[in-house]
């Protein structure tokens, strides 16, 4: 029973993979995650990690695909290890170190926020007077009801067996973040799921909210959950690291030139994979990467594969020392270059930094897909070695230069150093011919385009219909959520935001016609503002009602024209309200504001 558990999985989604009254679904035991208990106030239970899977074999779960790309990734990177002489008899797997940010507010807000309780993210809400621009809170003093907080959702996770080593504020205020040692892909993604619970459990218990949307508030830094990639396992350690001199260490950089080819690809599938309503208010905005998805090497590494693709490798920049100046402070080891923080995909060592995932998702189908484009660059690879080593270890060092540089002449314009926020990168990446998939609507059907398809099918990762069905599940997620989110907008609008201002109209004309009952000819100036503001407000929701009745021929259809219609109709009614509500009298505005939410702690 343990084993293999049939739940009742007819309103599970399954993107047409079966119809409701198809019901039958499997649980099987993932015996390479532990099992835990998990304590509650009435007694302990124990839980038991488990992939999920149809009556039919269909994985309906984001586990069952992990587990398939691992092995496909194990297959071909033991073929290339075989090749160097490397023996491990460990599989070699995906390792995941997934950064998780949040913010925490006071739980009362929340009842007088419906846009918060429903949508998870303000759809209202002028400015603060302050916001993160003082740029003091992430060096700054943790309060001290979140740091009890922390601690009892350390102490919490340890009990799981969820190890996390990490504790600080992030930029924007009430913004804070958790961080775990890495471990294996498969664990990570559980552990992550774990977290994420505990948070928000535990906030409860200190008068607290954990939002987890990836953009909770206009105008301030957003959420996101930067996903560490490597691949290896205990025997070898990471793949991804090039030691202290990755010019002459040819293992590494095969792995390394897999990971550009990979990526260079395959980058509208891995921006696919972060691909949802929340995250498209965070992605290239100022605060997360841009949709453009890009690598970041470093001066080191950048330097070493131009060496390559150009045909001579004379050495490359060595770390150094750094001398701070103070008698009583050590002497410190110097990287060979600096990071950066603007790159969706960058190389911080011994792994790479995925920092597009948002912060609400999960860390599976990134690793997913990178996994499964690991392991076709590494057969690439494998195939064009083997064939021109013929067994021969001798020739091995001129092949792998070989293939490397061939890789590098076609690949390396995904390779970008720079500012990934600048306009110029834009232009420049568009000459370079990266696409830009901006939003949901735009990315999610690449799940289904040829060259994905194919990928996962060869590696037998995903059938297509599971791919079909993940791309109709996500596409109806994101509609059901802009169209909730439009409703809110509307009802908000109407019930709170209106009435707020004319009772606040309604006291400035009383004013008005006080001061002309003794005699003064007064024109209020604050009247005539009010009144044209609630005048527009009352258009653009019209408008926004209107435009919210619609039917389109099929749900990619329907979300294009939620993406580019209602979003903006929506913006439109929050730019009038929040200008109304930078007028109106405090004791009449019942929304709890932006400087209230993120400033009393």
């Amino acid at each position: 029973m343990l084993i293999q558990g049939e739940p009742d999985a007819s309103s599970f989604p399954s993107g047409g993979l079966r119809t409701t009254f198809e019901a039958r679904g499997y649980t099987a035991w993932d015996v390479t995650s532990p099992a835990y208990i998990l304590e509650n106030p009435n007694g302990t239970f124990l839980c038991i990690p488990t992939a999920f899977v149809s009556w039919t074999g269909e994985a309906l779960d984001k586990k069952t695909p992990l587990l398939r790309s691992n092995q496909s990734l194990n297959k071909q990177a033991k073929r290339i290890l075989k090749l160097f002489g490397t023996d491990t008899k460990l599989p070699v797997v995906s390792f995941a170190g997934p950064e998780q940010e949040y913010f925490l507010i006071d739980r009362n807000f929340v009842f007088a926020r419906p846009d918060l309780l429903i949508a998870g993210r303000t759809l209202f809400g002028a400015k603060s007077a302050k916001g993160q621009e003082f740029e003091d809170q992430y060096f700054g003093v943790i309060p001290r009801r979140v740091l009890a907080f922390m601690m009892e959702v350390e102490r919490e996770l340890y009990k799981l067996g969820v190890p996390v080593k990490t504790r600080h504020n992030e930029v924007a205020p009430s913004q804070f973040e958790i961080a775990p040692i890495y471990e294996a892909g498969n664990l990570a993604t559980d552990h992550n799921h774990m977290v994420m619970t505990v948070l928000r459990a535990v906030a409860k218990r200190y008068g607290l909210i954990c939002l987890l949307h990836e953009k909770p508030f206009a105008g301030i830094n957003g959420s996101g959950k930067h996903l560490n990639y490597s691949i290896g396992n205990a025997d070898l350690g990471s793949l991804f690291d090039p030691g202290d001199t990755p010019h002459e260490n040819a293992q590494f950089l095969v792995f390394c030139a897999a990971a550009i080819r990979a990526v260079h690809k395959f980058a509208p599938l891995l921006r696919a994979t972060v691909a949802g309503p929340s995250n498209d208010h965070r992605l290239g905005a100022n605060e997360a990467p841009p949709a453009i998805m890009s690598m970041y090497l470093g001066e080191q590494l950048s330097d070493v594969f131009d060496q390559i693709k150009k045909g001579k490798i004379k050495g490359c920049k060595q770390k150094g020392i750094m001398n701070i100046g103070v008698d009583t402070l050590p002497p410190l080891p110097m990287d060979p270059g600096d990071r950066n923080r603007t790159s969706p995909f960058a190389f911080t060592g011994n792994r790479f930094e995925f920092r597009a995932v948002g912060s609400s998702q999960s860390i599976a189908s990134s690793q997913v897909a990178l996994n499964t484009m690991m392991a076709d660059s590494l057969d690439y690879i494998a195939t064009k070695l083997e064939a021109a080593t013929g067994g021969d270890p001798a020739k091995l060092n001129a092949a792998v230069q070989s293939v490397i540089q061939a890789i590098m002449k076609e690949h390396d314009a995904v390779v970008f150093n720079g500012d990934g926020y600048s306009e110029d990168w834009h232009k420049e990446a568009e000459k370079r011919g990266l696409p830009n998939l901006k939003t949901t609507p735009e990315a999610l059907p690449v799940l289904t385009c040829p060259d994905v398809v194919k990928l996962y099918t060869t590696y037998g990762v995903f059938s297509e219909a599971e791919l079909k069905a993940r791309e109709e599940i996500y596409l109806d997620q994101y509609v059901k959520t802009i169209q909730t989110e439009a409703n809110l907008v509307a009802r908000m609008a109407k019930t709170i935001i209106f009435p707020a201002a004319m009772r606040y109209q309604g006291e400035l004309a009383a004013t008005c016609a006080n001061l002309k009952a003794i005699g003064h000819d007064y024109k209020m100036v604050a009247l005539e503002d009010v009144t044209t503001k609630l005048r527009d407000l009352q258009t653009k929701v019209a408008e926004l009602e209107t435009i919210m009745v619609h039917s389109a021929d099929s749900i990619l259809d329907e979300a294009k024209y939620l993406c580019s219609t209602v979003l903006p109709a929506m913006g439109e009614v929050r730019a009038v309200a929040d200008a109304l509500e930078a007028v109106v009298a405090d004791d009449l505005w019942s929304l709890p504001s932006y400087q209230e939410m993120l400033f009393i702690r």
